[in-house]
């Protein structure tokens, strides 16, 4: 009978049992673990935090500054101008049985200054990948990439030096000139660094660290995942969002949070200030222009806000 129903069950063989895994499966696991041991959990991070502390230790670096990708200045002007100015730089790539003209002389000696610098012999036609067949004229200088900081940063500076955080904040700014003007009249008037969106904006490149004239290896660019969610969580860390708009509702000079800790936002000169960073502002300001001008570009308007509260705060 028994053969029958193996024939009828259309399986060949011997019945195949579970081994016991069923029995296992319903067996308990244990107790759960603390939260302070889960990994993942707010109370476990909260935990290595505190223990990071009474270490000595640092705490673990934020996200969202990250880095830009290397950049590459590409001919015997910009290369010298880039080492006259301090651009940093890793590699200096010459031709080989190149013409050894001033410019590359110069070139040479600058980076041979500065030290830190490789000088490395290359072929033209290796030279010419490089750059995807730009006119490099012999000379090619690798800039390296930029180590952002993150929004919070500014403000532990702001408090390592026992101050009121001054920021500016630039949304939609795509050029790095604009940039770097603006780095140097932060440097300038005792601001405690700069903070640019990760999309649609100017990045620190060759191009602003020369505006700089320097000043960017002082003063940090914090880059934003979302500039609207930063210029919030400076809200809730005391600050005032003052954006500067042509149709503000005050002028700079009627603006006593200048006095305080503050970020100050600053749009493109063609379409200023964005719908949801306006919103979010506190306050939106104009600065007066009795010559009738329409708008001024970031760097300038910065720097005018800038010197008002470094005015005010002395």
């Amino acid at each position: 009978m028994a053969a029958n129903n193996r024939r009828m069950s259309g399986k060949k063989g011997a019945q195949v049992g579970s081994g016991g895994q069923r029995r296992r499966g319903l067996e308990g696991k244990g107790p759960t673990p603390p939260a302070e041991m889960r990994k993942g959990h707010a109370k476990q991070r909260a935990a290595a935090a505190k223990a990071r502390r009474a270490l000595g230790g640092r705490p673990a670096q934020r996200r969202g500054g990250g880095r830009s990708t290397s950049e590459l200045v590409v001919g015997r002007n910009p290369v010298v101008e880039a080492l006259r100015e301090g651009v940093p730089a890793n590699t200096l790539y010459v031709q080989q049985f190149i013409d050894n003209d001033e410019r590359v002389r110069e070139a040479l000696q600058l980076a041979a200054e500065r030290g830190g610098i490789n000088l490395m012999e290359a072929p033209r036609p290796e030279l010419d990948r490089m750059t995807n067949g730009l006119n490099h004229q012999g000379l090619v200088l690798q800039v390296p990439p930029y180590e952002y900081a993150h929004p919070e940063d500014l403000l532990d500076a702001a408090a390592d030096g026992g101050e009121d955080p001054l920021v500016v904040a630039l949304d939609g700014v795509t050029d790095p000139r604009n940039l770097g003007a603006v780095v140097r009249s932060v440097s300038a008037f005792g601001g405690h660094g700069v903070v640019v969106p990760e999309r649609r904006s100017a990045g620190m490149t060759a191009g602003a660290w020369k505006t700089s004239a320097g000043t960017a290896a002082r003063t940090p660019v914090a880059r934003a995942t979302n500039l609207t969610r930063a210029l919030e969580q400076y809200k809730k860390a005391g600050l005032t969002v003052v954006g500067l708009a042509a149709d503000g509702e005050a002028e700079i000079g009627e603006l006593d949070a200048l006095q305080g800790p503050v970020v100050i936002v600053v749009g493109s000169e063609g379409k200023g200030l964005s719908r949801l960073v306006g919103e979010t502002c506190d306050f939106r300001v104009r600065i007066p222009m009795p010559g009738g001008a329409e708008s001024l570009n970031a760097g300038v308007a910065a720097g005018i806000v800038l010197y008002e509260a470094s005015r005010r705060r002395g």
